[in-house]
């Protein structure tokens, strides 16, 4: 045998030494299943086939998984912003709409005041004439016109 080959087998009887010496590998093959592993040896060799073949597609499941839980948590954050964005921007044009309704009840208000204090001030007037004509007694006529009460404004002031 050559040099290096013996080389390689101390190397490789030292790691078996480590491995048999390891505390977790003693109690595992004083265990039943240790036990039967070791009688019955075919059994043994196609239990670690399995497990070495099937690491390779569980390790691939396991980066799928969670290379899915990845883009599903990024997919999350920009439907979320994409549904926020809409949600601002409808809630912008509700808030428009309704300053613009605002806007046209004020008006609608106002101009409904306006007119009210109009007429309420046209009517206390007309009223406070015709009281001042009863006492006076020249009450003449039964409705005063506009023409009349505008000028009898502007002899008071």
């Amino acid at each position: 045998m050559s040099k290096e080959m013996q080389e390689l087998q101390k190397q490789w009887h030292s790691v078996v030494e480590s491995i048999h010496s390891n505390s977790n590998v003693v109690a595992f093959m004083n265990s039943r299943v240790g036990l039967y592993l070791d009688d019955h040896p075919f059994i043994a060799l196609s239990l670690l086939m399995f497990v070495a073949v099937s690491a390779i597609p569980v390790a691939f499941f396991l980066i799928f998984i969670v290379t899915t839980a990845i883009m599903a948590c990024i997919g999350v954050i920009v439907m979320e912003g994409v549904v926020i964005s809409i949600g601002g921007i409808a809630l912008l044009c509700v808030l428009c709409g309704l300053g613009a309704l605002s806007l046209g009840v004020s008006g609608v208000l106002s101009v409904c005041y306006i007119i009210l204090s109009t007429l309420v001030n046209y009517w206390y007037a007309s009223r406070g004439e015709i009281r001042k004509q009863e006492a006076n007694g020249s009450f003449s006529q039964k409705n005063p016109s506009v023409t009349d009460l505008s000028a009898n404004k502007g002899k008071n002031e």
